[in-house]
């Protein structure tokens, strides 16, 4: 054949040489602010276009990112944050490549991705690939999925785990938009937290955007054997097919939710409310990822009677997405709001009487939340969280989300819930695309509520700043659940189940009344409690939960079988934790804890498993 053009083997030589990777000379001082690395406060990250590959087979996703940037300030460098990353190459704009260097890895928040810039850059792509052990990403086998036939991925980045699926700016202060274009097995479908399709396409590629400003942990990417059942005009729900009919079925009150909810504090922003039922290795109840909450198949209980956990995720459209909490620090102002919402939805759907119940419910959660944390990390009931140096996911607790709550239902209380509803309204459109702090939010609400209402006396600094439950916590009584108490109260004094009806008992009715029973008067009658109401065999994830606390608590060990199948097939830390916790209290328990949790493991989300390996003092590979 004959040759058309030759190239000279010094021009091939430059080029490669020019392209090869160049680190920088002289590395800037790199500083973790607010668990990230990031030059934020320099360079303003304004979007983002990702473009990945997902790889089933070695479990990996490879491609890039290109991040556009305001560098205005004239930076030097671009400063991202990565963990268990591999970075490949860097370019700015179309040119070739970029020097760049990572910086030592430290505990929790990872390596600096540090990048050479000049004032004018606008465009610096990333080309990348994840490792199969990254941290935010879940590879289901197909036994691991409710189907049983194909894979599953989905990703969790709250808190700062969006690092290890993407170099970005992994901090709750920066929104940015994003598009995406995710390539996979056309047998899959692929959903992130942006516009989703309703099919399956012929090709596996999936595009997707963004248009509102997010933070990098509501990023979200799910793929596996997924389809879709429409609610409503802008509501639906995503699962397995097997478990498609059964979740939309639960779901059913979806569409009042959202209306609910926009009625009380104004427009639902996001266009669309839709719902991935995921596998049961999802280490929270919920993910409030926008468009597109990803949600625990625990609450698929048959009798919607733990919907509440949809309330709160649809609430956060609103309160930390719509409005997001500064710093991991200020986690309250994005928890706290929403379980207040979330009470409030459930009241205007289901009656006064039922969100007391529920209100009833996680103040008994809190004070049991508080017994501990006082004894053991009294820093850690403060609304306003010292988290520097220590894992974000520390300050996930009861205290961020119901004694938050309680700080809000008291300013109603003193001021009248019209005047509240004003300024909740008034809060989000001020705030609406923006991170707030506490301190910021503390300055809005003193100037435009409780000074505007001298005679609201409430002692905030004490309620923000200050350890434990101040005194004028509301008192929230329920009517529903006074004969619970009364039955409870009544079964440990007498020892016996003569006389107790169970006539309409609710989840929450079982839950009040195992947290009302004294752990050592009921040893003697477990046996006829498991025979009379099959407690151990229960589907209903929140029953099992605290009655084989009981169990493990009360030594009865007929339930152990139940127990552990219960926790080789439940990846949610709220069950896992306060399980393994009781076992861990003995020497006996603590083998059993380590037995099971040899074999459930690998089906635990990297958020799950190192809660319980700190649990059972097993030592982390990290």
């Amino acid at each position: 054949m004959k040759k058309l053009f030759s190239i000279p083997l010094s021009v091939i030589i430059l080029f490669l040489v020019s392209c090869s990777h160049k680190e920088i000379k002289v590395m800037p001082s790199l500083t973790v602010s607010n668990h990230s690395f990031s030059n934020y406060d320099s360079v303003k990250l304004n979007h983002l276009y990702l473009d990945l590959n997902v790889d089933f087979s070695n479990k990996v996703l490879k491609g890039k990112v290109v991040l556009d940037i305001d560098n205005s300030m004239g930076s030097q460098f671009l400063i991202l944050d990565t963990k268990q990353l591999v970075i490949e190459k860097v370019q700015l704009e179309d040119s070739c490549n970029t020097p760049w260097s990572l910086g030592k890895e430290e505990h929790y928040v990872g390596q600096a991705l540090v990048i050479e810039i000049n004032k004018n850059t606008k465009k610096v792509a990333v080309y990348y690939h994840t490792i199969p052990s990254a941290e935010a990403l879940m590879w289901l086998s197909p036994e691991q999925t409710s189907g049983k036939r194909n894979p599953f991925l989905f990703t969790q980045s709250q808190a700062i785990l969006a690092r290890t699926w993407l170099p970005c700016m992994d901090a709750p202060a920066v929104r940015f938009t994003y598009n995406a274009k995710i390539t996979c097995d056309a047998k899959y479908m692929a959903l992130m937290s942006a516009s989703n399709p309703q099919h399956k396409n012929k090709d596996g590629v999936y595009t997707f955007e963004m248009d509102k400003p997010i933070p990098s942990y509501l990023m979200a990417l799910a793929v596996g054997d997924i389809e879709f059942k429409s609610l409503g005009e802008n509501c639906g729900v995503y699962a397995e097919p097997d478990m498609l009919i059964r979740s939309a079925n639960e779901f059913t009150s979806l569409p009042s939710m959202i209306q609910s909810a926009s009625e009380m504090y104004g427009e639902y922003a996001w266009g669309r409310y839709d719902i991935l039922v995921l596998p049961p290795s999802f280490p929270f109840g919920g993910m409030e990822n926008p468009r597109l909450t990803f949600a625990t198949p625990t609450i698929i209980a048959g009798d919607k009677s733990l919907v509440s956990l949809v309330a709160h995720e649809l609430a956060h459209s609103w309160s930390g997405n719509l409005v997001t909490n500064q710093t991991w620090d200020d986690f309250w102002l994005n928890e706290g709001f929403t379980v207040y919402f979330e009470e409030r939805i459930m009241e205007k759907i289901n009656g006064k009487d039922y969100a007391d119940m529920l209100s009833t419910i996680s103040l008994g959660e809190l004070k049991m939340t508080l017994k501990d944390l006082m004894a053991n990390a009294p820093g850690d009931t403060k609304l306003k969280l010292n988290l520097r140096g220590r894992n974000p996911d520390d300050g996930v607790s009861d205290i961020a989300y119901i004694k938050g709550c309680m700080f809000l239902k008291l300013i109603e209380s003193k001021v009248g819930r019209q005047k509240w509803d004003n300024f909740l309204n008034q809060y989000f459109n001020a705030y609406k695309w923006k991170t707030v702090n506490t301190e910021e939010f503390l300055a809005y609400l003193q100037n435009n509520l409780l000074s505007l209402n001298p005679n609201a006396k409430i002692n905030v600094n004490e309620w923000i700043y200050e350890v434990g439950l101040p005194s004028d916590c509301p008192n929230i009584q329920s009517r529903n659940l006074r004969n619970v108490e009364l039955a409870a109260k009544k079964v440990n004094e007498t020892k016996s189940l003569k006389g107790f009806d169970t006539t309409g008992y609710t989840t929450h009715h079982w839950l009040h009344f195992f947290r009302n029973l004294d752990a050592d008067s009921i040893e003697d009658i477990m046996v006829q409690m498991d025979t009379m109401y099959h407690l151990s065999m229960s589907k209903n994830s929140e029953i099992q939960c605290d009655w084989y606390l009981l169990c493990i608590e009360n030594n009865y060990s007929k339930a152990n079988p139940y127990i552990e199948k219960y926790l080789l097939s439940v990846g949610r830390r709220k069950f896992l934790k306060p399980l393994y916790e009781a076992f861990s209290k003995t020497s006996e328990g603590l083998i059993i804890g380590r037995e099971i949790f040899k074999k459930a493991e690998s089906s635990y989300h990297a958020v799950s498993r190192n809660t319980v390996k700190e649990i059972l003092q097993i030592e982390s590979e990290e």
